[in-house]
């Protein structure tokens, strides 16, 4: 276990840089992942961190204990309580973060089960929530289209709640380099379509393409689209927030899928 005590240590200069700005999380190529259910999910699933940042104050308590036990000591580094506020983004924070690698799969050659595309998707509250939901539902593919929020972020990843680590995601990749590979027809979702989602047949794949908050689905992925669906609406609203949207959907095929395997 390695003790810093300066914030003139090279490492956490580092990590300051990357606390504070997505560019340079994006140029390392690393992802922090703060608090105790990221990093004991991250253990679960793909093992070692390149490095566990823990507070003294944190190591003091149990949770934190556990979580730190399982991590080779090696990769440990402990900082004073007031060095590790300026990398925290969470208010009132646990004192505990890992440091690791990012994934990047390799862009699959076809494309044949439900998958998901963020067409644009900026905020990223939504994006994390609309992973989390792929993630519950099942869905091991999401496609990341260039201006969706970088799916690495802090944010995203507080939202995702884990859900990273149990999906491929793609990200910056171009409709025209995607829709080639797709051998499951192009679903959205539209206030004024003409077929309700409840009475779509769900129950075989389908890439689920969700649009940008404000302007929708971009014209490449209109021109491809096979089903053009509304969520019903009974109370008068005009939209849902995509997030929302994307569940019900989602949930939706689930509960298809499930009636068909009874009959």
């Amino acid at each position: 276990m390695k003790a810093i005590t300066s914030r003139d240590n090279p490492f956490y200069k580092r990590l300051k840089a990357m606390a504070a700005s997505t560019h340079q999380q994006r140029k390392s190529g690393h992802a922090l992942l703060e608090g105790f259910h990221l990093a004991s999910a991250y253990l679960d699933v793909a093992g070692q961190p390149e490095t566990c940042v823990v507070t003294e104050g944190a190591l003091r308590h149990e949770e934190a204990q556990a979580i730190v036990a399982r991590v080779d000591a090696e990769r440990i580094v402990t900082l004073p309580d007031a060095l590790f506020g300026q990398l925290s983004n969470v208010v009132h924070g646990v004192g505990l973060l890992f440091v690791v690698s990012k994934f990047s799969p390799d862009l699959p050659e076809r494309v044949e089960t439900t998958c998901i595309v963020l067409d644009g998707v900026q905020d990223a509250g939504n994006v994390g929530s609309i992973l989390r939901s792929a993630a519950a539902a099942g869905v091991k593919q999401v496609f990341c289209a260039p201006g969706t929020a970088y799916a690495w972020s802090s944010k995203v990843l507080r939202s995702g709640m884990g859900a990273h680590f149990l999906l491929d995601v793609h990200e910056d990749v171009e409709a025209a380099d995607l829709i080639s590979r797709l051998a499951v027809p192009v679903t959205i979702t539209d206030s004024h379509a003409p077929q309700a989602l409840y009475d779509c047949d769900l129950s075989g794949a389908v890439a689920w393409v969700f649009g940008n908050e404000g302007a929708g689905v971009s014209a490449p992925w209109r021109g491809a689209v096979v089903h053009r669906l509304t969520i019903p609406q009974p109370g008068g609203m005009e939209s849902l927030n995509v997030a929302a949207a994307a569940a019900i959907c989602l949930f939706e095929q689930c509960r298809q899928q499930q009636v068909s395997t009874r009959v």
